[in-house]
């Protein structure tokens, strides 16, 4: 595995928590300006012991490097209207991809094989899917360009920054707009609505529009038909 691909796992989500573990904590700085240097017992991570788990990327490290060279050197700079050739290439990488898929070649997938895209969704320019863990996109739904669907993160807690695959599944009919972030273990539910530049950080309920950091129902969704 080499440094770029190592590098390209460790770069997950860190969600926020709470509080921190340990001892009492001093408050923290102000932001800006000078301030002394603050000193504690422990360590918080150290990424000397950091490890990828046996089996975690779901596939040989060989076969991860295929992929990438197939994305960077067939996928990519596909035609735009090449949809069939971009299914098959992920179809021959384990993804699931269903009929009339629309996929980009901008698009990025880390690991094709844990990816399901349904029937007829859409999947925009530079959208990121990075599938440390499985993602599932339901049919007729859109994710829209620059979207970063994250479904792995890192365990902060752990002084070996241990890295974590977690699902985010997508329902049907669906619509993430430009530039959201969804992180590890979200699930949209059918018919949502995600405004541009929207932060999905919990699951969300059917038929609703959500926008926000974090994104917050702000109305119903009415159905068609």
């Amino acid at each position: 595995m080499s440094a770029r691909g190592q590098a390209a796992e460790r770069g997950g989500n860190m969600r926020a928590a709470p509080a921190l573990r340990g001892a009492a904590h001093a408050p923290p700085p102000p932001a800006g300006g000078d301030v002394e240097a603050i000193t504690e017992p422990g360590r918080y991570q150290d990424l000397s012991l950091f490890k990828v788990p046996a089996g975690f990327r779901g596939r040989p490290g060989w076969y991860v490097q295929l992929w990438w060279v197939v994305q960077a050197l067939l996928f990519r700079p596909s035609p735009q209207i090449a949809y069939g050739w971009r299914r098959m290439l992920l179809r021959c990488f384990g993804a699931q991809v269903g009929v009339g898929a629309i996929i980009r070649p901008t698009v990025r997938v880390t690991y094709p094989w844990k990816v399901t895209i349904g029937d007829h969704a859409w999947i925009g320019d530079d959208v990121t899917l990075y599938s440390l863990g499985p993602i599932d996109i339901g049919a007729h739904s859109v994710v829209s360009q620059k979207s970063y669907i994250c479904a792995g993160d890192h365990d902060y807690q752990t002084v070996d920054f241990a890295i974590r695959g977690r699902p985010v599944r997508i329902g049907t009919q669906v619509w993430v707009a430009s530039d959201v972030f969804i992180a590890p273990g979200v699930t949209i539910a059918d018919g949502v609505v995600v405004g541009a530049r929207s932060t999905v950080i919990r699951s969300l309920q059917k038929g609703f529009v959500y926008v926000g950091n974090p994104a917050r129902a702000v109305k119903p969704r009415d159905a068609n038909g």
